[in-house]
């Protein structure tokens, strides 16, 4: 599933091809997404100005004055610039291209989804009272994402850090890639209950998931099955990975053995030596 850093490519990928241009068009070819694409979309942005392009947690949220088009990439969705040229010759739409916005210059904004876990949905008003987004927790990039707020979140907590992590009402974006390398970094068992953790220790999580978070995006992302960036390239922070994926293999710091386990559904990787 694309998770923040890949959210935040797509985004600084997306953006500069849309600010400030108008619709021309918008084409449903397939609107049973993981919530109904609303049949209306065309006539509600027909003429409409995309004035930002900005991201809460996983959303991509695009501005268009009188409201915002709210866009999720579920599990393989992806987003794509194309010509219109390219889009009427060298690349007709496939099976799982599901949504097309057409600017006024030309320019596609495709959005292909193979398993149809996205979303694309329209709000107006405040986008932050939207029921999706009205109740997550802290932006892990922003200052609002602390020791101090995380020590307070977790106080007679008894569900492992890594579960935390993974909580959007606790942060945002922080997938189960993100989770598993910030913890190596921080020198954290996943497997530790997160009341049990103290500020010091904190302090070290929360810088480390935003190094580990940072990096991610200067890479591009991480690229496991579907992910690619608007150009249609993919993410390499892959190459970089500390623990996850590596179960079996020696750690890179100290050569013990990386261990793979289950929790709530999810591989942990992790080192027993590093991380206690």
């Amino acid at each position: 599933m694309p998770e923040l850093p890949e959210v935040e490519t797509t985004r600084r990928g997306i953006a500069p091809h849309l600010l400030g241009q108008s619709i021309a068009n918008v084409i449903i070819r397939n609107p049973s997404l993981r919530w109904p694409i609303p049949g209306n979309l065309p006539e509600l942005l027909a003429g409409l100005t995309i004035q930002a392009v900005t991201r809460r947690a996983k959303y991509l949220l695009l501005d268009c004055g009188a409201g915002i088009l709210i866009f999720h990439l579920g599990m393989s969705g992806s987003l794509r610039i194309l010509p219109y040229s390219v889009m009427q010759s060298m690349e007709p739409p496939l099976k799982h291209d599901h949504f097309d916005l057409i600017l006024s210059n030309q320019t596609v904004l495709r959005l292909r989804d193979p398993r149809r876990f996205g979303a694309v949905l329209w709000h107006t008003g405040d986008i932050l009272q939207h029921p999706l987004l009205m109740n997550l927790g802290p932006e892990p990039l922003t200052a609002d994402f602390n020791a101090q707020q995380l020590f307070e979140k977790t106080r007679e907590c008894r569900a492992s850090i890594k579960q935390m992590l993974m909580n959007s009402h606790v942060v945002v974006g922080i997938g189960n890639i993100y989770a598993n390398e910030a913890l190596f970094l921080a020198g954290i068992n996943p497997k530790i209950a997160a009341g049990r953790i103290g500020m010091t220790r904190y302090e070290k999580l929360v810088q480390a998931v935003k190094q580990i978070l940072q990096l991610a995006i200067e890479a591009g992302g991480s690229s496991l099955r579907d992910f690619v960036n608007s150009d249609g390239n993919p993410g390499y922070f892959q190459q970089q990975y500390w623990v996850y994926g590596r179960g079996g293999e020696c750690c890179k710091k100290c050569d013990h053995e990386i261990k793979q386990i289950r929790q709530s559904q999810r591989s942990s990787f992790y080192c027993p030596r590093c991380q206690h």
